[in-house]
């Protein structure tokens, strides 16, 4: 079956990271075969698809750190590529609320790095203007970013694809397909799946939640492990649907590494208020007992998530209580929303967000990207990766220039 079949560069993982480099490398190189290797049978099964579908405008990341730059590059381009192939967006902006003084020394550093960033239009409001934007919430002030949207990943992802494949009908996707080894020769890797055997002169992985994984398949050597941590997302009724208007976020809380439950309108008009953050026992389970003995081993014999868990215990337990009580989950909503009640909120669906984790329990913020032998890895693409897919696609092309000398 695959044998015959030789590409010059192989991506391995169909999420919109590794759709926006299948892009960005098909439209640099219009003539070489490329092959695009996803386990499940759809496209951003995952992260990518999984996530609260918002355009990050570019306001928390540290100024000159690859997330800064990629975002508000990323962002652009995302926007332009939606218009261009009717993938379904709104750029609708948002607001950053914050609900008590101890939160407004941290307004005002992440406005100072949304300035940093470039990220046009941000202004400092007052409560009377929250309320101009969102009658419903009660905040002493906040931040206003008109730039911040909204999309339908998995239809960008989708869209990417299918534009790749335009481009040059040789190049394939490989669907169901699980990239299980590589074994490198002279000119070319050898790469085995599920589904057989196929050449390709150069590897790119964006293996997301499993990037650790297929690294140390590749023969990288890595320090660090992916550990999952599940986010549940409720939805608003439609009863409650008018109580928000746009996107709100909580002030993100400096000593935790996520952002905080928010609202976000969805583009089919849902809305939808989340995520938490739980320890996941199963990487890729979206349930709140899933369990796989593989995963969960490998987790806990690892240093560095004790380490993050002692780091953040009162976070991670009340995040816990949370993903179990629907009362406690309201409460945090109710801190900006307080007219919110229990038959406001239905429990909705949850994804799996992929965090490096440092042996000393230190999440490895920013993105990292890194070479193999013939082959390049992203290692850590958090959020906002999937509003940076396409800049992160620029950079691995960069990288690829340089290293498989194309």
């Amino acid at each position: 079956m695959g044998n015959q079949e030789q590409y010059d560069i192989a991506i391995i993982g169909g999420g919109i990271v590794g759709a926006g480099t299948l892009y960005k490398m098909q439209k640099a190189y219009p003539n070489l075969k490329m092959i695009l290797i996803e386990k499940e049978d759809q496209l951003a099964n995952h992260q990518t698809g999984n996530n609260s579908g918002v355009i990050h405008s570019g306001l928390y990341y540290t100024p000159g750190s690859l997330k800064a730059k990629n975002c508000v590059k990323g962002r652009h381009e995302l926007v332009a590529f939606a218009k261009e192939y009717n993938v379904a967006h709104d750029v609708c902006g948002k607001v950053v609320v914050a609900t008590k003084e101890s939160e407004l020394p941290f307004v005002d550093k992440i406005f100072a790095n949304g300035l940093a960033n470039n990220t046009e239009g941000i202004e400092k409001i007052n409560s009377d203007q929250v309320k101009e934007i969102e009658p419903h919430v009660e905040s002493i002030g906040g931040i206003y970013v008109p730039c911040t949207g909204i999309i339908d990943y998995r239809g960008a992802t989708e869209k990417m694809v299918e534009v790749a494949k335009g481009i040059q009908p040789a190049s394939k996707v490989a669907m169901g397909t699980e990239a299980q080894g590589f074994v490198h020769h002279e000119n070319y890797s050898e790469i085995k799946t599920s589904k057989g055997d196929y050449k390709a002169k150069y590897l790119v992985f964006c293996g997301g939640l499993q990037a650790d994984r297929l690294a140390k398949k590749d023969g990288v050597k890595m320090k660090e492990k992916v550990v999952g941590f599940r986010g549940d997302y409720y939805e608003l009724t439609d009863q409650a649907k008018h109580k928000v208007k746009h996107l709100i976020y909580p002030v993100p809380n400096p000593d935790f590494p996520f952002l905080g439950v928010h609202f976000t309108r969805m583009t089919d008009g849902e809305i939808e208020c989340g995520p938490n953050a739980v320890f996941t026992f199963k990487r890729e389970g979206y349930g709140k007992t899933d369990f796989s003995l593989k995963d969960t081993a490998s987790a806990l014999s690892y240093g560095g998530t004790w380490k993050l868990f002692f780091k953040n215990m009162s976070f991670g337990i009340n995040e816990y209580r949370r993903a179990f009580s629907k009362k406690l989950f309201l409460q945090t909503l109710q801190t900006m929303i307080p007219s919110l009640t229990m038959d406001d909120i239905r429990p909705g669906r949850s994804g799996v967000r992929a965090l490096l984790l440092g042996n000393d329990g230190d999440t490895r913020d920013d993105f990292r990207i890194e070479y193999g032998k013939n082959s390049i890895h992203v290692l850590n693409a958090p959020s906002p990766a999937a509003t940076a897919s396409l800049a992160i696609g620029d950079e691995i092309l960069e990288m690829a220039k340089k290293h498989f000398s194309l």
